[in-house]
């Protein structure tokens, strides 16, 4: 049971990430979901720019243990997302460089949301 736990929080931990990344895109197609994506975002930015470990991990490590599994040090995207996402050799300054980049990013999302949403106004 606890191992079913343990994989439930990576699956709502990686949705939560996909979210975070490319839910500026949800928000094209669905507005009403901007609010929820901008409180996301803005948590998934400081946890990557300020270096902190989401409370999801070690939930799911807790999870793991009592399973009889061995649980992991570092964060999620450490664990499972390093390498397919981070270059090797991953300082701080990469992670602020990587939360601007998510926050920039989503910011072209909005402002070409936002000229949409303001030409069907006019």
């Amino acid at each position: 049971m606890y191992r079913l736990l343990a994989d439930l929080v990576v699956l709502t931990h990686a949705s939560f990430v996909a979210f975070v990344v490319f839910g500026g895109l949800l928000v094209l197609w669905k507005p009403r979901t901007a609010p929820w994506h901008l409180i996301a975002l803005a948590w998934g930015a400081a946890v990557v720019g300020f270096g902190w470990i989401c409370p999801l991990t070690p939930l799911e490590n807790i999870l793991r243990q009592l399973a009889g599994q061995e649980g992991y040090q570092g964060g999620f995207i450490e664990h499972y997302l390093m390498q397919i996402i981070y270059p090797p050799g991953l300082t701080r300054e990469v992670q602020v460089f990587l939360a601007t980049g998510l926050i920039v990013g989503n910011a072209i999302v909005y402002g070409w949301v936002f000229r949409r949403w303001r030409g069907r106004k006019k």
